[in-house]
């Protein structure tokens, strides 16, 4: 290991190095059975001679603290460690950040998934080609396909003729590979859109009940964000406020709702965003996983004015651990947006870029698709026909045919029932999300968003019926 030992001056030379070890192995910086480095090796470090820091080792062995192995070397012990907490730098300085940070409120991270796992936005991880793409991977790292040179920011450019070509296809998105920019999935991509197109203060409008990552990442950039009631036909546009500079949509399945915008709504947002001037993010959340009815055309599809930017991931589709997300964007705005990547992480990194953009190019993405979304159909089948058996006379599912959730909601005495049988919920290993956590402010409806991702057809069945028990006379 690479062992650094300050010494202040050149007396006592022994005694320092003693002294920064020792206090290394009982704070725990070192641990039980640790190597330290050779004497030779930790004299030239340091500049001192070899027996200077043969003579540190030696009391520390004689203090049991280290313990000699002949060749093999010196190594931690811990037969006199002084356990406890590790001592903290002492500051006299508090470090104030923005007034933003202390004033959002940030959703806390899921703990262990329960037995019966319905949380949102988990995809299945068993169904991932690991050895197609470990394949993949391992072409990329050999040494001939690595450089040691930073890369472009926008992207591998194979990746972006990738998914140019595959947004094209099964989204009808019009889009050169010269408007694609790869992030770490769609939340990096909203992140460059505020950067580059907001000012401090100015308002960004977001469906409500809606995706709060989304709300929180324009709110901590000092916007100010406006919740739009969303209805049956998805954004109210006439709620829209004159002055917001962006509206941020799911019109494809909207979050969490799974309501699909109507054609009509879609027309209202574009011509609205056309007389103020404004700029529209769709999200094109979960549009690949549909199981039935023809597929609107996207907003980024209907747009002549080039002022719609198309955010997708493929953290469904494949796992959330790659971190591959894309954003797509008019020429106008491409030097701007390489640049806030390249200033903020410069880019993605590349051997998965490029793995990603082979999968898609010898089909295996569309052959991955058809296979997830036939087992996806089959759960959200399952959900929907169980919620109706178990849940006819108390819930009420809102339509919803594609992604990876469903919503349900209590008509009657919705906020006592979702604060109390949410919990009996939790308490049986039955994990359900409230759907008032998707409010941004007072909740107008209360149920239940349940993902299928995370559980199996047969334990679908299975929660849902130990969920009814649990809950009783409640209902």
């Amino acid at each position: 290991m690479d062992l650094h030992v300050d010494l202040h001056d050149r007396r006592d030379l022994a005694g320092q190095i003693y002294r920064g070890l020792r206090a290394r192995i009982l704070d725990g910086r070192l641990r039980d059975g640790e190597q330290v480095p050779p004497t030779r090796e930790l004299a030239r470090r340091l500049g001192v001679s070899r027996n200077t820091v043969s003579v540190a080792y030696a009391w520390l062995t004689a203090e049991g603290l280290l313990v000699g192995h002949g060749r093999a070397g010196s190594f931690v012990q811990n037969a006199l460690r002084e356990r406890g907490p590790r001592a903290r730098p002492v500051s006299g300085v508090k470090l104030r950040p923005r007034a933003v940070w202390s004033a959002l409120r940030v959703p806390p991270q899921s703990g262990p998934p329960a037995p019966y796992d319905f949380r949102v936005g988990i995809p299945d991880a068993t169904l991932f080609p690991y050895e197609t793409w470990r394949r993949l991977m391992a072409r990329q790292l050999r040494a001939t396909a690595m450089t040691a040179a930073y890369a472009d920011p926008a992207g591998h450019p194979e990746l972006r003729e990738a998914v140019a070509r595959h947004v094209g296809v099964s989204r009808g998105v019009r889009a050169e590979a010269s408007d694609v920019l790869i992030t770490h999935g769609a939340q990096q991509a909203l992140d460059l859109v505020g950067r580059v197109l907001l000012e401090a203060g100015d308002r960004v409008a977001v469906e409500e009940p809606g995706y709060p990552p989304a709300r929180l990442l324009f709110q901590s950039l000092g916007a100010r964000v406006v919740p739009v009631p969303v209805d049956s036909e998805g954004l109210e546009v006439r709620a829209l406020p004159d002055d917001a500079r962006l509206v941020y949509v799911t019109p494809s399945h909207q979050f969490p709702l799974g309501i699909v915008m109507s054609p009509a709504r879609r027309r209202a947002l574009l011509d609205w965003a056309g007389r103020r001037d404004a700029v529209i993010v769709e999200d094109d959340y979960d549009s690949e996983f549909r199981f039935g009815g023809r597929p609107l055309e996207t907003l980024h599809g209907l747009d002549r004015s080039g002022r719609v930017l198309y955010v997708g991931s493929f953290s469904k589709v494949l796992l959330p651990a790659l971190r591959l997300g894309f954003l797509i964007a008019p020429p106008s705005l491409q030097r701007e947006l390489r640049l806030a990547k390249q200033v903020t992480d410069w880019h993605s990194q590349f051997p998965a870029q490029a793995a990603l953009a082979r999968f898609i190019d010898t089909g295996a993405l569309s052959q991955h698709l058809r296979k997830t979304r036939r087992v996806y159909e089959q759960r959200h089948a399952r959900l929907s026909e169980g919620l109706t058996r178990h849940f006819a006379d108390a819930l009420e599912q809102l339509p919803s045919a594609a992604g990876l959730h469903l919503c349900a909601t209590f008509p009657r005495g919705g906020a006592r029932l979702e604060r109390q049988l949410s919990q009996r919920a939790r308490d049986a290993g039955i994990g359900v999300e409230e759907l008032s956590r998707y409010f941004a402010g007072p909740p107008t409806r209360h149920g239940w968003v349940l993902g299928y991702g995370g559980v199996t057809a047969d334990r679908i069945d299975e929660g849902l019926r130990l969920l009814r028990s649990r809950l009783g006379g409640a209902l």
